[in-house]
């Protein structure tokens, strides 16, 4: 009979395995410039954020319930107690979180990047002392850029 406690481990492994799955979709569309798409990932990135939330509080009732204290110290205790394969099963949803941890600041370093180079970009454009586009979005001629020919 799976324990309920592997049940919970496995259910939050697969939350985390979406999660993952969503950091790739996330940065696909940021580094192929798909930068609509971010709204829906995001949102779905946050839902399910807030499900693994639920599902770590239900793992450290689960913990105390069986006699452990929260967080991890307790986790590792209450794995251990649980038999070989609990224990793996903690340890595979450990991986799983590392990797969407690294996952996440990876994608947080693409955001960083585009940042920069927007700003870095606003700044020249600033330094020039000559804006190319109005506030309406049309481009305006530059200064002495005029056909003065005529003038002559």
């Amino acid at each position: 009979i799976m324990s309920v406690f592997l049940k919970q481990l496995r259910a939050e492994s697969a939350a985390i395995e979406q999660f993952i799955a969503l950091l790739g979709q996330e940065e696909q569309a940021m580094v192929g410039g798909r930068f609509s798409e971010l709204p829906a990932i995001t949102s779905r990135k946050a839902e399910l954020q807030e499900r693994m939330a639920e599902m770590d509080r239900q793992r450290e009732a689960l913990q105390h319930a069986l006699g452990f204290a929260p967080g991890r110290a307790g986790a590792d205790a209450a794995a251990a107690s649980q038999g070989d394969e609990v224990q793996a099963a903690w340890a595979h949803l450990l991986a799983l979180a590392g990797q969407a941890q690294a996952g996440n600041k990876h994608n947080a370093s693409i955001v960083f990047t585009h940042l920069d180079f927007t700003q870095n970009a606003l700044r020249f454009l600033r330094a020039s002392g000559q804006l190319f586009y109005g506030p309406d979005g049309a481009r305006r001629a530059a200064a002495g850029a005029g056909n003065r020919l005529a003038l002559g």
